[in-house]
């Protein structure tokens, strides 16, 4: 669990070499707006604005915006400002997200790599890609491909693409906060006290979408297709990969870039296949991120306290106090039990990515040992996708028994054969368990229920049931008609 899950503030990072110099300047030295424009000392990341950081930045966002502005800049300023207390929508305000991510983008990376719009020559050796990947998987796996297109995404267009996901995974989380924030004062307190009510949710929706928008656009910078997090964040049917986060994932390899691509694709792949022929899957696993969500409860007291406080010239009081610790998921068995639930299927899910992409590609590319460690331990230690999401919703989503998991599906494809493993996604009762990947042998050879037998005589009980109802209608004087 994250140490400050609802800091709205991306991790703290380690400094790289050469750039100690960088960590330590002053704020008064001209910081740029990138990842640490939303850290602790500058809550709402407003360093992304034009003249932010420079000569009287300091800690206080305000002056950051206006201390050094040109009267060109100024109105900007002002206009963004009134957009954030202005806000009435949703817990998030997601336009603000967007405008953000997308700045975030435009700025490159750490390593100084640009964004680029996807040339043709890109764009064909993506789909090719995912062509070869897909034949490739019909020797692995029993579901079909769910992959209806192929398509080259640049960072920014991975931001347009993913941020109706991202809503529908942080909305329930903010909601519950904007919720409390507005609940914390007695009833005939509240008419008195509107405007700061509505004031404090205004720059809730605005302090999430500051950071969901800042931390989805540095995220942009190093996923390489629409499925790392090992949740479904682009449009369902199209397989996506980003050729120029390929190209920096791959730099250090000593592998050929053709070969990078197609195991990354053999990856999006599986993972469009999975989705796409398993209905209950993604309902099971964003459910179990609303569950994590109503189990948040707020230390009201301490939110008390900082209303009576709140200085509106002081307003970073108020993203400190979030930072504390106001924020804490309930420690109940309903709480634990959704994020068992979250957890043991994301391990489930990358886990036979996992087997099934490396049965393809083990036999075809002569890289396939190093590339399938490499991505393991990008995944498996918290790699940027899982600190984006501890920051925005405080889970983890560390598929922490990776390994595990993915013996065992393989176990499963020795015992009872490809349709026999993949025939366990039918139904979520018939997957294996976090217990179960403590025995994989005793669940391997363990006799499972057959529930496509079992949905079917519950479907010929139940048209049993309609033709004797119907038949009681017909002759009501004869208690047993129509069966």
């Amino acid at each position: 669990m994250s140490d400050t899950p609802f800091g709205f503030g991306l991790p703290p990072e380690e400094p790289e070499d050469g750039d100690e110099g960088k960590k330590k300047e002053s704020p008064g030295e001209g910081q740029s707006g990138g990842q640490g424009a939303g850290g602790p000392a500058n809550p709402f990341g407003f360093g992304g604005l034009p003249g932010a950081g420079g000569p009287g930045g300091g800690d206080n966002p305000f002056a950051a915006m206006f201390g050094s502005m040109n009267p060109n800049d100024l109105g900007a300023a002002f206009q963004q400002l009134g957009q954030m207390l202005s806000y009435e929508g949703g817990p998030v305000n997601w336009d603000m997200a967007k405008d953000i991510a997308r700045q975030t983008v435009s700025q490159g990376t750490a390593d100084g790599t640009k964004d680029a719009s996807v040339g043709p020559a890109e764009r064909s050796a993506v789909e090719e890609a995912v062509r070869l990947a897909d034949l490739w998987l019909d020797d692995a796996t029993s579901l079909p491909s769910g992959s209806g297109t192929a398509v080259a995404w640049s960072r920014a267009e991975w931001v347009e693409a993913t941020l109706p996901v991202w809503k529908e995974l942080v909305d329930p989380v903010a909601e519950r906060v904007g919720l409390a924030m507005g609940d914390v004062l007695p009833e005939e307190m509240q008419a008195m006290a509107g405007p700061l009510i509505g004031m404090m949710r205004s720059m809730g929706g605005a302090m999430f979408g500051q950071q969901i928008g800042q931390a989805v656009g540095v995220l942009a910078g190093e996923v390489v297709g629409s499925t790392d997090i090992g949740l479904p964040l682009g449009p369902s049917g199209k397989a996506a990969l980003l050729p120029v986060n390929i190209e920096a994932f791959g730099k250090d390899l000593g592998v050929d870039k053709n070969e990078v691509r197609l195991y990354l694709a053999l990856r999006e792949a599986a993972h469009q296949r999975l989705f796409s022929h398993v209905p209950w899957l993604r309902s099971h696993l964003f459910g179990a991120v609303e569950g994590y969500a109503r189990g948040i409860k707020v230390d009201t007291a301490k939110l008390e306290d900082v209303v009576g406080q709140l200085d509106p010239q002081n307003p970073e009081q108020l993203q400190e106090a979030l930072q504390q610790g106001m924020f804490q998921p309930e420690d109940t068995p309903a709480q634990k039990a959704a994020l068992a639930r979250l957890e043991t299927a994301l391990a489930l899910v990358e886990g036979w990515v996992d087997a099934v992409v490396h049965a393809a590609a083990k036999p075809r590319l002569s890289s396939a040992d190093a590339l399938r460690e490499t991505l393991r331990r990008r995944r498996a230690t918290g790699g940027p996708a899982e600190q984006t999401f501890a920051t925005l919703i405080g889970l983890e989503l560390r598929p922490r028994r990776l390994r595990d998991a993915s013996r065992l599906w393989a176990s499963l494809t020795d015992a009872r054969g490809v349709d026999g493993r993949d025939g366990l996604w039918e139904h979520p009762d018939m997957l294996p368990t976090a217990s179960d990947l403590d025995d994989p042998d005793g669940f391997v050879h363990r006799e499972q229920l057959d529930f496509s037998e079992l949905d079917k005589m519950l479907g010929e009980a139940a048209k049993g049931d309609e033709k004797g109802e119907k038949g009681a209608e017909d002759d009501k004087g004869t208690e047993d008609g129509g069966k």
